[in-house]
């Protein structure tokens, strides 16, 4: 062991990410590179050699491209865009009805995708003009979005859960679950927030209801069966142990082509613009995965993680403090940092750590999701608040965008609160399996 050789790693690595180098090109760089000197650069070639078939052939990583899929086909297809519609309708009555409708309609996109920018894009073409129209404030109605759209990490199927699991070796499927009360929660304490701001400051929120006629909740309804028979084909047959967490990526896969051509949507552009996008999607999540896994291995050599998990359970620390302590890492990382990236250059560090705390994996996992999630909606970099800026542009500025997504943060902030003092709000739904 080498705990010096790893801090240098650690150091350099920080150092390639302040200067811009990719994250996936750094992790590699920072391992092969330590390996050679620690053991030579015939095996520091082994580890570049066998690492990226290792990593992309485990069974579990064909999860990814197969959840991915199924959310494109989902999005290109049209089979998502009655879900607005359909929230609009059931909520038409209450306060900042349109936002809200927004808000749990991005909930409802989420369990079809799996990513948060595509939730935020999805629906910002759609919500954002509408509210608009109705007098909201410009930069709170894309805020709005932009913290709704990282719901979409939460609820599963997560690409951020399914890569968590891989690395942290523990049951996806049980993730998955955990995931399902935060993102509720999350859900819930948005809508809150828009429901106090409709009541204090209906120059933002107006508290009018919906008044469209032409709006029925059994034909919005109607419009997105097809969604919620995906939605039941996939975590009925997960959850109940039908098939696991992989394969359900593949009846997800094969459910939503399957659901587009029974409505008459699935056609040769809507298949080769969801391939193509999928393709790019796992070809760049996989990279940093592999960089991920090379640069586990080079702490393992050097020893660092173990030194860190003692040097933490030799210190004290009480379970408050170590989760300040992880809150604060998570939301710097989330302010300079994608979330792929600053997920997989700290878990080979944190997990042990909890390991050694026997804090429960499951919840760690729901937790860091949350967080890096906060990270998509804070500034400089909040990747949300960019993706919503392109597809708003003529209504809000990022600036705008920024501070209409604070109050948000805020509720981000109160569910990390809550989940960190009754546990119980992630690992309920995965102890009744």
């Amino acid at each position: 062991m080498n705990v010096e050789a790893g801090f240098w790693g650690a150091g350099i690595l920080i150092l390639l990410l302040l200067f811009r180098v990719p994250v996936a090109l750094a992790l590699m760089a920072v391992s092969f590179g330590g390996i050679a000197a620690l053991i030579g650069v015939q095996p520091a070639l082994g580890v570049l050699s066998n690492t990226p078939y290792s990593f992309v052939a485990s069974w579990t990583m064909s999860a990814v491209p197969m959840f991915l899929l199924m959310g494109f086909v989902a999005f290109h297809s049209g089979l998502t865009g009655g879900l607005f519609e359909a929230a609009k309708a059931l909520l038409r009555r209450v306060p900042g009805a349109l936002a809200i409708s927004s808000i749990f309609a991005c909930s409802g996109f989420a369990a079809v995708c799996g990513s948060s920018l595509a939730t935020a894009a999805a629906m910002g073409r759609i919500a954002i003009p509408e509210m608009v129209r109705a007098g909201y404030n410009p930069g709170f109605a894309a805020g709005s979005i932009a913290a709704g759209g990282t719901i979409g990490a939460l609820i599963p199927p997560s690409i951020l859960m399914i890569i968590y699991g891989v690395f942290a070796e523990t049951s996806i499927t049980r993730v998955f679950i955990g995931g399902i009360g935060i993102g509720i929660v999350t859900a819930l304490s948005y809508a809150i927030v828009v429901l106090v701001i409709a009541w204090l400051r209906p120059d933002i929120v107006p508290r009018r209801p919906i008044e469209d006629e032409k709006l029925s909740a059994r034909a919005a309804l109607g419009k997105v069966w097809p969604v919620l028979l995906l939605i039941v084909l996939v975590f009925g047959g997960m959850f109940s142990g039908f098939f696991t967490a992989t394969e359900a990526g593949a009846v997800g896969a094969a459910g939503s082509l399957g659901c587009a051509a029974l409505v008459g949507r699935l056609n040769w552009p809507v298949l080769k613009q969801s391939l193509l996008e999928t393709l790019m999607t796992s070809a760049s999540l996989f990279i940093i995965g592999i960089g991920a896994a090379m640069f586990t291995r080079f702490l393992g050599i050097t020893g660092l993680s173990s030194f860190i998990a003692s040097y933490v359970s030799d210190a004290g620390l009480t379970y408050v403090q170590l989760m300040l302590i992880v809150v604060l890492i998570y939301v710097l990382l989330g302010m300079v940092m994608e979330p792929f990236g600053a997920l997989l250059i700290t878990l080979p560090v944190l997990i042990p750590i909890f390991n050694a705390e026997g804090i429960s994996l499951v919840w760690f996992g729901v937790v860091v999701v949350k967080l890096l999630e906060i990270g998509m909606i804070t500034p400089p970099v909040g990747l949300n608040v960019f993706v919503i800026r392109n597809v708003a542009a003529k209504y809000a500025t990022v600036v705008q965008i920024f501070g209409g997504v604070v109050p948000f943060i805020i509720a981000d902030f109160a569910v990390i609160a809550l989940v960190v003092a009754f546990p119980g709000i992630v690992l309920f739904l995965p102890s009744l399996l």
